[in-house]
């Protein structure tokens, strides 16, 4: 961003350093706060009136500003929206030497991020800008990853009103910078694909290959192949020679999803490479190495399978240098109309049509669905709507019939309802959350047939 007022843009030094705006009619306290805020490495300026403050916030470019609660005949309580209005950004902390309890809390409400009374020492004016310091770099740290998972998945939102998710986030953009594995946990849908996406677009290796290995859908002999390669003859249909996606990720990441479904026998060869970064293509005898940074991502209780002997206890430890738990899409039940308004808008745009919108009692539906499918579920089934949905604005029909009647209060148990709306909430309920009709049927009791009867008679 080039200065306003020169038109250079800023330099890597300049950029570094904290600006500040000190606001107060008193010059001494502009002058010493000007030179306590240099000897902490902070360029400032300084401003006695009202009108020259918001002058200098509209031209200059400043990430702090001392604003007094009283400033001449003005009240600096009333300064503090409008100079937020004019840069949003802006870390306001107010000084008075009136200072109470209720001014403080005040200022706080109106935007203020710290409060002083005056006279202050050094040590606290250091502790403000230690605090603003911090929340600059992680906002810029925010900033890189976002821009960096648009890039690589621009169906992908970051904005999160959960504070779990939020902190996954934060992890992420700092291991990004850390050479080292990192183990997704999270159930099936919540998106560990994508961050780990982001860990590799924010990393030092990101103009290297981003490789994926999805391991529950092939044998030990042919994970152990796609991992490490194979030479020809090593086994019934190995007719050449053929590279693993460990070499092919060389210098770059390779990232194995649902790393909780490999065999012991390929989870040995994989933490000999963790361990020395050396293997063998299967039925070769010629060691061979990569420099490859490791990402994995499960949905299981690893822990129990190492109890349960399923899992090797080393192999854990070494994968979980860091550990980032994605919460499933029912604990963040704030994001839902968001990604549900985001998907539309995505799946809307590259389809042609029009913008659409959700309904009162759309929103009640899918804000009240469980989504065990997660955001995959979701995503999925806004592009549904976008396809079937003729209108505009979009109405429960529109939704899959397990989530068009998540909007209905389901009735409880003892209250003055039939028994046949207890059952059928029951049933639906399991049905939602059985993978298949056939182990629905097994949960309830019945057999399939009966289930099949019950769901026409009760109109599921």
């Amino acid at each position: 961003m080039a200065d306003p007022q020169t038109g250079a843009a800023p330099s890597a030094e300049s950029r570094a350093r904290l600006r500040a705006l000190v606001i107060d009619d008193e010059p001494a306290i502009r002058k010493t706060l000007g030179l306590a805020l240099g000897s902490f490495g902070v360029d400032s300026d300084g401003a006695a009136d009202v009108e020259a403050a918001l002058a200098q916030v509209r031209l200059g470019r400043y990430d702090l500003a001392f604003c007094d609660l009283r400033i001449g005949d003005r009240s600096g309580m009333d300064l503090l929206p409008k100079l937020l209005a004019a840069n949003p950004d802006l870390q306001v902390v107010v000084i008075t030497a009136f200072a109470t309890f209720e001014t403080a809390v005040k200022a706080m409400r109106a935007g203020a991020v710290n409060y002083l009374p005056k006279p202050f020492t050094p040590a606290q004016v250091r502790e403000v800008v230690a605090q603003v310091q911090a929340e600059r770099e992680r906002a810029h740290t925010m900033r890189d990853f976002e821009r960096a998972l648009r890039d690589a998945v621009p169906e992908a939102l970051l904005d999160s009103k959960a504070p779990a998710m939020q902190n996954a986030y934060r992890t992420v953009a700092r291991a990004a910078a850390a050479d080292v594995p990192v183990l997704l946990r999270g159930e099936s849908g919540t998106g560990k694909g994508v961050l780990a996406q982001a860990l590799h677009m924010q990393s030092r290796r990101v103009s290297a290959p981003f490789v994926t290995v999805n391991c529950p859908t092939l044998s030990d002999e042919l994970l152990a192949s796609e991992l490490f390669g194979h030479v020809k003859g090593a086994f019934t249909g190995a007719v050449r020679d053929q590279e693993g996606k460990v070499e092919a990720a060389n210098k770059g990441t390779l990232f194995l999803d649902e790393l909780g479904e490999m065999s012991r026998t390929v989870q040995a060869k994989l933490l000999r490479f963790l361990q020395e970064h050396r293997y063998e293509r299967v039925g070769d005898t010629v060691t061979r190495q990569a420099d490859v940074r490791v990402i994995a991502a499960t949905n299981r209780d690893l822990e129990v399978q190492v109890r349960d002997g399923g899992f090797r206890e080393d192999l854990l430890y070494r994968l979980n240098v860091i550990e980032i738990a994605l919460p499933p899409l029912r604990e963040r039940r704030e994001d839902i109309l968001d990604l549900a308004a985001h998907f539309l808008a995505v799946f809307t745009r590259g389809a042609g049509r029009q913008a659409m919108e959700l309904s009162a009692a759309a929103r009640e539906a899918i804000e009240n669905y469980d989504w065990p499918g997660n955001i995959r579920e979701l995503r999925n089934e806004m592009q549904r709507v976008t396809v079937l949905w003729p209108s505009q604005v979009v109405e429960p029909d529109a939704f899959s019939n397990r989530i068009s009647g998540a909007g209905r209060h389901a009735p409880e148990v003892g209250a003055l309802v039939s028994l046949d709306a207890i059952e059928a909430e029951h049933i639906r309920k399991v049905l939602m959350r059985a993978d298949t009709f056939e182990e629905a049927a097994q949960i309830l009791g019945i057999e399939p047939s009966t289930l099949w009867r019950k769901r026409k008679r009760l109109g599921l």
